[in-house]
């Protein structure tokens, strides 16, 4: 197995076995749009269709999310994460919490 972590969102990995469950990961960004974010978003809403500014705001922030909770994964010592989930809050206005979490745990091949 590589130092690779991997990570479903089922809670087993088939062709592996759980040997040992090292608890809840997780990792939380917090992030808020630019005034000129807000500006050019609000303004592709206007034409409606895909809206690529917000799109990439959020894929970035889920995957600095992702990748927090993978580094708190890596400091227990897993080489699994299962049953990984995302959510999103808005804090307030214009800022938005993203967690993402699942449980770390260890695997061996079957």
């Amino acid at each position: 197995m590589n130092n690779e972590i991997m990570i479903t969102t089922s809670t087993s990995l088939e062709g592996y076995r759980i040997t040992k469950q090292l608890g809840l990961v997780r990792g939380i960004t917090v992030r808020s749009r630019s005034i000129l974010g807000n500006m050019a978003g609000g303004f592709l809403a206007i034409f409606g269709g895909k809206n690529s500014i917000y799109t990439e705001l959020c894929e970035r922030t889920r995957e600095d999310a992702l990748q927090l909770m993978i580094q708190h994964g890596k400091d227990l010592g897993c080489n699994a994460i299962i049953n990984m989930r995302y959510d999103a809050n808005e804090v307030m206005n214009g800022i938005t919490e993203v967690l993402a979490y699942g449980t770390a745990v260890m695997v061996e091949k079957n």
